[in-house]
């Protein structure tokens, strides 16, 4: 796991880059305590070798299905009923979990060093318990996502190709339909790391913190905002991170390091995963 030491830090971005409903401002002062958290998702092979010692069941496995991006999708007839209101590319698939990511007749055994993902909140708590460590607050996910960097749009700075040379997994080309690199996550240690050491804090799979989901919680100028933040006590969505693969500047431009998302514990996707803290 990489150290990060206790600081202050600029959290948040402006709200000009940010879907109003996402809650990323204000910027503002955060103190944290040093923590540990590893430097990269936690990957198929150590979420395999979980399942293997405890015999756990994710929730994708308990409800039979998940959410897969359509060009991935292995089996069409395993696609069920039912669309994300306003995000079509994704389709329920039964079958899909993590240890059979695009649906039935998958495989992550050429994956091992690839993020797991179909992992809930849930599933990634149960994970870091059973590792003896926990999922970050977002506070300390966003500190040791920006690598020492004071208010950068990105972990590596604010262009987001320096000298034309990818830094992150995101969507190249337009989106759904057309992309002009491979589609679907990379392994854990592709790209640069940050300052901090750790890889693919943008791009690649969201990650889940421990922190249930608000968007105007933060903005109050309390200590409990402002001092080692673990959000609100209430609420029905979980704090996800970073960004993914399927994220493109024309809808959405949450590959940002500032940016968030709130999603339900429960939900299971091709393109969610987590890292965890100590």
């Amino acid at each position: 796991m990489v150290s990060i030491p206790a600081g202050t830090f600029w959290m948040g971005g402006p709200e000009e880059e940010a879907f109003a409903s996402d809650g990323e401002g204000p910027v503002r002062e955060v103190s944290v305590s040093g923590f540990r958290i590893d430097p990269t998702t936690v990957t198929n092979r150590a979420f395999a070798t979980f399942v293997r010692e405890t015999g756990y069941v994710t929730d994708a496995e308990r409800f039979g299905w998940s959410y897969v991006f359509y060009a991935l999708v292995t089996d069409r007839g395993a696609v069920r009923d039912g669309h994300v209101p306003g995000a079509p590319w994704w389709l329920p698939v039964d079958g899909a979990y993590w240890n059979a990511p695009f649906g039935p007749g998958s495989s992550v055994a050429q994956l091992p060093q690839h993020p797991v993902v179909h992992v809930s909140w849930h599933d990634a708590a149960a994970y870091a318990a059973w590792a003896g460590k926990r999922l970050p607050t977002e506070a300390e996910w966003e500190r040791a996502a920006r690598g020492g960097l004071e208010r950068a749009r990105y972990p590596w700075g604010d262009e987001l190709t320096p000298r034309g040379a990818d830094r992150c997994n995101i969507w190249q080309g337009e989106f759904p339909r057309r992309s002009t690199k491979p589609i679907g996550a990379v392994p854990v240690k592709s790209f640069r790391p940050n300052g901090f050491g750790l890889y693919n804090t943008s791009g690649n799979v969201w990650e889940w913190c421990a922190d249930r989901f608000s968007a105007t919680w933060h903005a109050q100028d309390r200590p409990e905002t402002r001092i080692d933040p673990r959000g609100p006590s209430e609420g029905d969505s979980r704090v996800t991170r970073g960004g993914s693969y399927l994220c493109h500047f024309s809808y959405c431009n949450r590959y940002r390091v500032a940016a968030r998302l709130g999603n339900t514990p429960d939900s299971t996707t091709g393109h969610t995963g987590f890292r965890c803290a100590l």
